[in-house]
C-alpha cells in the first residue's frame, strides 16, 4: 500500500508517517469571528478556495487512489473538495469514505453544518462509508441528533483511535512521581494551564504542563514566571502517550485526540473542555463521564485550590476503561481492505477491477 496524506496545516511532516507515504500541503485556512480566512497568504479567501480546489483535483487525478477518505469535512472546509472526488468517482473504480469523531457539535448546528456541505443526499452520492471513530454506547451521534438517520446505513462505528498508539522512545522528562496537564495544540489552553501552574503540589510530586506548540510565546511566558516549585513548563513532548501513562493523574481539555491518548491509559482523568465556539468537547467530555471513564468540570467552576484537591485525592488510583470499544486502530484498516478487496481481488466474472497492478493507493 502507497498513500499521500493531505493536509492544510505546516506541522503535519512533523508527523511520523509508515514507508512509502507521502505529505501534501495545502495553503492553509483557519477560523477567525468572520469565519474562515487564509492563515498565511494574502489573497481574498474566494481565490484561497480556488487554489486549495485546484490542488485537489490535481493530486487525485494524477495519483488516482483506489481509496480516499475524508477528514470531518465532507466536501471541505468551502465545498473545495466536491469537484475532486465526483471527478475521481466518474474515473473509478475507487472507494471513498467520510471519517468523523464521535462528537461533531450539539444537534441543531451539527446538522447545520450538514445542510451547508448539501446535506444527507450529497454525502450518500459521494461516500460508500461513513466511519465513526466513536463507541456508540458512549456517545451515539445519530441517537443524538448529530448525523442525519438517512446516511444511517453508511455508517461504521470503529471504536475510539486509542489502542495501539506507539508508547514513544521510553525516556521521561519528568521524575516519577508527577502530575500532568495538556491543553491540546495550546491556542486557547492559557486559561486552564495558568490554573494548573498555580496550583499547589504535595511534597515530593512534580507537575508537566504540555503547553502546545500554538500558544503564543508571551503566555508561555507568562506560565513560566507563575509556576509553582516542582512544576515544569513544555511546549511540546513527541512522547505524550508514554507520559501519560507514567502520572498520577491527568488534567486535559477535550479534544479527541488527547482524549484518545488518555483513554489508552488506566489514569485518573479530568477534563476541561472548550466551552466556546462549539459544544464538541463538552458533549464529549459529559458523555465519558456519564460513562465513568473520567471525570469532567467546566472551566468556570474551577480554581487551584480545587484542582490542588482533586490531583491529591488521585495519588496511587487507576481507572478501569477496557469496557469501552477502544480498538479504532485496529478496526479502521479492516474496513478499509474490505472495501479495498473487489477492486484490488475481483472474481474472473467481476466486471469491477483495477487497472493499475502493485500496491494499493490510498489518499487521506
Amino acid at each position: 500500500m502507497t498513500g499521500i496524506l493531505v493536509s492544510g496545516t505546516a506541522l503535519a511532516p512533523g508527523f511520523d508517517v509508515p514507508a512509502c507515504w507521502d505529505w501534501v500541503i495545502l495553503p492553509g485556512v483557519e477560523k477567525s469571528t468572520a469565519g474562515y480566512q487564509p492563515r498565511n497568504l494574502s489573497v481574498p479567501m474566494q481565490d484561497l478556495i480556488s487554489l486549495r480546489a485546484g490542488l485537489l483535483e490535481s493530486v487525485l487525478g494524477s495519483f488516482r487512489p483506489d481509496l480516499v477518505v475524508v477528514d470531518r469535512h465532507a466536501t471541505g472546509i468551502h465545498r473545495e473538495l466536491e469537484a475532486a472526488l465526483r471527478r475521481a468517482r466518474a474515473a473509478g473504480p475507487v472507494r471513498t469514505v467520510l471519517g468523523l469523531r464521535e462528537v461533531l457539535d450539539e444537534p441543531k448546528a451539527a446538522i447545520a453544518e450538514w445542510e451547508k456541505v448539501g446535506g444527507a443526499p450529497l454525502v450518500k452520492d459521494l461516500f460508500d462509508a461513513i466511519w465513526v471513530y466513536g463507541d456508540p454506547s458512549v456517545h451515539d451521534p445519530v441517537a443524538c441528533g448529530e448525523i442525519p438517520l438517512t446516511v444511517g446505513k453508511l455508517i461504521h462505528y470503529t471504536g475510539y483511535l486509542a489502542a495501539g498508539r506507539p508508547p514513544g522512545s521510553g525516556k521521561l522528562r519528568v521524575q516519577r512521581p508527577y502530575f500532568m496537564t495538556t491543553v491540546g495544540g495550546g491556542a486557547d489552553g492559557h486559561a486552564l494551564a495558568a490554573m494548573a501552574a498555580a496550583t499547589d503540589l504535595p511534597p515530593g510530586v512534580g507537575h508537566l504542563i504540555v503547553a502546545g506548540p500554538q500558544m503564543p510565546a508571551e503566555q508561555l511566558n507568562d506560565l513560566r514566571l507563575h509556576a509553582t516549585a516542582g512544576t515544569r513548563i513544555v511546549d511540546t513532548l513527541d512522547d505524550m502517550v508514554l507520559h501519560l501513562r507514567g502520572a498520577q493523574a491527568i488534567v486535559s481539555m477535550g479534544g479527541y485526540n488527547t482524549v484518545c491518548e488518555i483513554m489508552s491509559t488506566d489514569v485518573p482523568a479530568l477534563i476541561v473542555p472548550r466551552i466556546h465556539a462549539r459544544f464538541e468537547q463538552r458533549i464529549r467530555a459529559a458523555s465519558l463521564a456519564s460513562a465513568g471513564y473520567l471525570e469532567y468540570r467546566e472551566i468556570t467552576t474551577l480554581t487551584p485550590r480545587y484542582l490542588s484537591g482533586w490531583l491529591v485525592r488521585r495519588l496511587g488510583s487507576r481507572v478501569d476503561r477496557r469496557q469501552a470499544r477502544l480498538d479504532g486502530l485496529v478496526r479502521v484498516p479492516q474496513l478499509a481492505a474490505e472495501l479495498l478487496q473487489p477492486l484490488l481481488h475481483p472474481d474472473a466474472s467481476s466486471a469491477a477491477s483495477s487497472s493499475r497492478e502493485g500496491a494499493a493507493h490510498v489518499a487521506i
